[in-house]
């Protein structure tokens, strides 16, 4: 019984502190952009190429990206102008024809889904002449609507790394929204997880380097699940609460495993344990875990692990940027 009650007081605490929304409650987390994204209809009625388009929820990126490269520049031009909403959300598709397709919505817009909360990933730096990738994945609360931050984040980064370097601020799953059961869980994170390999796949068949990923609180769980499937040379995992693993090794990735946690950092309160789907397991940062952990002593916050003139920033540069071994 007292075991129980251990484990209950870890649910409800675990819930409670990662939203970081003091007052909200939320059952579940908005409505999710689920099934085909809209003009997907029209896109596989086309039959003006003489030949099907590929199915954007069965096509893999690689043979996305072989369609795009058997095409004219016309060919491609028509998609982009007839079909933006397919092409700008399309894996694999190359990334000028993303940017041009999302050009409605921002700058450097790589993919962009308007429905419920909305899904959205903007670009800073030159992703196409870049020698380095990063990818920034946030926690929850983050949408289409509460997006400044994570592409804040992702210009401090890309600052410091410097011009040869581009970060991509990927809010491409549904997160948790306000405080409930999903924060305690891996049920958005195993959903995010698919997308983020797809993503980081699409980066792959567009002739991209392998990516740094870095993965804030919650954001952290969607990386721990996604390892094993994705090409990233590095996982940087900050203020997380677990990676639903006992150790690096169980992530199943050839990637170098790192580590940030400031002691200001109220993540610290979350009980490091998982139980009936419950919590997401050991501390990245503790000793037997086997990342290699950062200095973050400077960070003043949960949020503020991109901070620019901490010392966390800068070692999150030189992974970025190929430096630190």
């Amino acid at each position: 019984m007292r075991r129980f009650g251990t484990l209950l007081t870890t649910a409800v605490v675990t819930t409670l502190v990662i939203g970081g929304t003091p007052g909200t409650a939320s059952a579940t987390s908005g409505s999710a952009p689920d099934g085909p994204l809209p003009g997907t209809a029209a896109w596989l009625a086309d039959d003006s190429l003489g030949r099907q388009l590929p199915d954007p929820a069965t096509a893999s990126p690689p043979e996305v990206a072989a369609f795009f490269a058997g095409l004219t520049d016309a060919q491609r031009q028509r998609l982009v102008e007839e079909h933006p909403t397919v092409v700008g959300n399309l894996d694999g598709a190359p990334v000028e024809l993303r940017y041009e397709a999302n050009a409605g919505v921002g700058d450097q817009v790589l993919a962009y889904d308007p429905r419920g909360r909305g899904l959205i990933t903007q670009v800073v730096g030159d992703l196409r002449r870049a020698a380095h990738v990063a990818v920034v994945v946030p926690g929850a609360d983050v949408d289409a609507a509460r997006f400044d931050r994570t592409v804040r984040q992702a210009a401090d980064l890309q600052a410091e790394a410097g011009d040869d370097t581009a970060v991509i601020a990927w809010a491409g799953y549904r997160t948790p929204s306000g405080v409930g059961l999903d924060l305690a869980t891996g049920r958005l994170a195993a959903t995010g997880a698919e997308r983020l390999a797809r993503f980081v796949d699409g980066l792959d068949a567009a002739g991209l380097p392998d990516p740094v990923l870095f993965c804030h609180s919650y954001g952290s769980v969607v990386c721990g699940l996604a390892a094993a499937g994705t090409d990233a040379s590095d996982i940087v995992v900050l203020g997380s609460p677990g990676l639903r693993v006992d150790d690096a090794a169980a992530l199943g990735t050839g990637a170098r495993v790192w580590a940030a946690k400031s002691p200001r950092d109220w993540i610290d309160r979350v009980p490091n344990v998982e139980f009936l789907g419950l919590g997401h397991g050991a501390d990245p940062t503790s000793p037997g875990f086997g990342a290699t952990v950062l200095p973050a002593d400077d960070v003043p916050a949960h949020d503020a692990y991109f901070t620019p003139g901490t010392a966390t920033l800068t070692a999150f540069a030189e992974i970025a940027g190929g430096g630190r071994r």
